[in-house]
């Protein structure tokens, strides 16, 4: 049984990013760069102001105050879009607009709010903006340098980033297509929840969860449903997965040892390639990985929370390389147990916690509540997962441990306090 670095290393390590595709700037939001992309001009083009105020020489202002202001003329407004007709002599202002041109001379804007607003002459009333609020030619992008190199992941910076240099098209690496399948006499699809009502069935929440973590993550999920526990039915399904050609198949419970549990069998009856079958882990050592006709396959437990564990630690960062990110796995933070911990098995835990913020910037956990894996709502109020080594069996309160945060921000967790 291997530990779950291991078992990480082996599943990603044979994983490429996908072929490059190009899309427009609208579509690139979450994609990776598979290029560097260099500005064609230079950024910003001129001087231009900070601030909504007066273009002034420094020397001009000096000693300004409320009691002793300084009053200039003013030679004309320049606004953001047009460009200065006059340059600037000695005690002499232009009223200008934030991103106007800077007019010649000018080496100050002084903010409308240390002046009295005037038009046709203004009354400065403090001079501490002196050599200031001016943005000068050139500070954020010069002309042939690297505005976003190759593996850059685009959020919301790097999409304005690529707009302000002419990018309307990108070369990314292609969105992986992951075929989600299950196995189970016992789940149903959400048009039959009245035979989970009359408690004969369970809704195959996997089935929703993995669609929404493939989607969350960057992929591109292809549903197939799940199979009866047969060995015949999951080998028509690992067939119908083949033939959709897909990047990644995943797939839920049928790992583990129990009687009905059918997909190891028909993997290799379909002459799968096994390289790995449990990790030394709780919630979810069943995971499996191999490969099918070439095509990469991991194997999920069937629990809830298995799965969706198991899919952060193993799923996700196959997709994120697939995707061409360079950083495949969450940054692990330090937090203070806020109670005692306990686990049983001598197994690496991954226990489900709320992370909360200090007021002085440190990190605190504390569990969900019960940890048994098929309790879902654990992990809609969890934020973090608590990392629990297999030789710390018991942690009193104060103890500091691992937390991979599932969210980007642990300061809002308090709201959903159990």
């Amino acid at each position: 049984m291997q530990s779950v670095a291991e078992a990480v290393a082996q599943i990603t390590e044979g994983i490429a990013p996908l072929a490059v595709e190009s899309v427009g700037l609208g579509d690139a939001l979450g994609r990776v760069l598979a290029t560097d992309i260099r500005s064609p001009i230079t950024l910003p083009h001129w001087d231009n102001s900070a601030m909504d105020g007066y273009a002034v020489r420094g020397v001009d202002i000096a000693g300004a105050s409320t009691d002793s202001p300084i009053m200039l003329p003013v030679l004309e407004t320049i606004a953001a879009g047009a460009f200065p007709t006059r340059a600037l002599g000695a005690r002499e202002a232009t009223r200008i607009m934030t991103g106007a041109p800077i007019p010649e001379g000018a080496d100050t804007v002084v903010r409308v709010e240390d002046t009295d607003a005037g038009l046709t002459q203004v009354q400065v009333r403090n001079d501490r903006d002196r050599e200031k609020n001016i943005r000068r030619r050139g500070e954020d992008l010069t002309e042939g340098t690297i505005a976003l190199p190759t593996g850059m992941p685009l959020g919301a910076a790097q999409i304005g980033v690529l707009a302000s240099v002419g990018q309307a098209t990108v070369a990314v690496h292609r969105r992986p297509r992951v075929a989600i399948l299950g196995s189970g006499d016992e789940l149903v699809d959400l048009d039959h929840f009245d035979e989970v009502r009359a408690g004969r069935k369970i809704v195959s929440s996997n089935a929703y969860t993995l669609d929404a973590l493939v989607r969350l993550n960057g992929g591109i999920p292809i549903a197939l449903g799940h199979a009866a526990d047969m060995r015949e039915a999951m080998r028509a399904l690992l067939e119908r997965a083949l033939a959709e050609r897909p990047d990644l198949i995943v797939t839920s419970a049928g790992v583990s040892v129990g009687e009905f549990d059918h997909t190891r069998a028909a993997l290799e009856e379909i002459g799968a390639e096994m390289a790995l079958w449990r990790v030394r882990m709780r919630p979810g050592a069943p995971v499996g990985f191999g490969t099918i006709a070439g095509i990469p396959w991991i194997g999920l437990p069937g629990n809830p929370v298995s799965v969706m564990v198991t899919f952060e630690l193993f799923v996700r960062p196959t997709i994120r390389r697939m995707l061409g990110h360079t950083r495949l796995h969450r940054r692990p933070v330090t937090v203070t147990l806020e109670e005692p911990v306990r686990i049983g098995a001598k197994l690496t835990h991954f226990l489900r916690a709320i992370v909360t913020t200090r007021p002085d910037g440190s990190l605190t956990a504390r569990l969900t509540g019960p940890q048994g894996s098929g309790i879902l709502t654990s992990m809609s109020l969890a934020n973090a997962l608590l990392v629990v080594p297999e030789d710390r069996p018991e942690l009193p309160a104060g103890e500091r441990l691992s937390a991979l945060l599932l969210t980007e921000d642990a300061s809002t967790s308090a709201t959903f306090a159990l």
